[in-house]
């Protein structure tokens, strides 16, 4: 996810002398220099000191940590943090009380570009950290501001896990296909771009997608079968269901985090 937003900072026009990664493992740490054309350093001071924005792009078990290591480097600067789960004020209270602090939940198509990242500000964020944090995000997606930082859970569902959902029904579509006699790569290219265009179309649409969804779905015909044998086996109720305990997992994790 790192990569990919450096990729899109720098398609956006920002030099790569502007931008700076730290990286601890030697291997990673050469690939970036290689690739992206930008420094990476093992020593967080050498990567930070002169910084006006963070980005916190670790894991969220090694975020405690790595905050402890920070907190005595700050000066003023934007913190971003893309740590699932780990709430705004428990990363303040890790940073000793600074509170220059933007969460935000991307999702894995930002490495192709087409993201979208759910953004919450903690207090005292002003206009302009926004618009910053914003301008990180726009090169990989779009970006949407939470009000209140527990709807990041809903974000973390529906986006966040939401690409694994997708690649589901992707899957579970491709091995009909080969059930009924299409080679792999077929039933792989039908899939596919049957997915990427019903979702270009409902993009492009300003029409709900269920009314979309019933233009396709003739009286007596082939979709009207399948849709009703969706809706006899609850496949819509258990989608719900299963965002709903994507939901309550990440509340859960929040939870376990605020007890460090």
């Amino acid at each position: 996810m790192a990569s990919a937003l450096i990729s899109g900072l720098l398609q956006q026009g920002y030099a790569a002398e502007q931008l700076h990664v730290v990286e601890i493992n030697v291997e990673s740490r050469e690939k970036i220099k290689h690739t992206l054309g930008v420094s990476s350093v093992a020593d967080l001071a050498d990567g930070v000191g002169d910084s006006d924005v963070i980005l916190l792009a670790v894991k969220p078990q090694q975020l405690f940590d790595l905050t402890q290591e920070l907190a005595p480097l700050l000066n003023n600067q934007l913190i971003i943090s893309i740590a699932a789960g780990v709430r705004a004020t428990d990363i303040i209270r890790w940073l000793g009380g600074y509170g220059r602090v933007v969460r935000a939940m991307p999702n894995t198509p930002s490495l192709v570009r087409c993201g979208v990242a759910g953004l919450y500000a903690a207090p005292g964020i002003g206009e302009l950290d926004k618009k910053n944090a914003e301008l990180i995000f726009a090169g990989v997606g779009s970006t949407l501001w939470m009000d209140n930082e527990e709807m990041l859970h809903t974000v973390t569902a529906i986006s966040g896990s939401g690409p694994a959902y997708v690649f589901y029904f992707i899957e579970s579509m491709q091995q009909a296909g080969i059930e009924l006699g299409l080679t792999h790569a077929q039933a792989r290219q039908l899939s596919l771009q049957t997915f990427a265009g019903a979702s270009k179309l409902a993009s492009l649409s300003d029409e709900d997608v269920a009314i979309l969804r019933a233009r396709v779905t003739s009286k007596g015909g082939t979709t009207e079968q399948a849709i009703q044998t969706m809706e006899k086996n609850d496949i819509q109720c258990k989608i719900i269901a299963a965002v709903h305990a994507a939901d309550r997992r990440s509340r859960e994790l929040s939870d376990e985090f605020s007890r460090i």
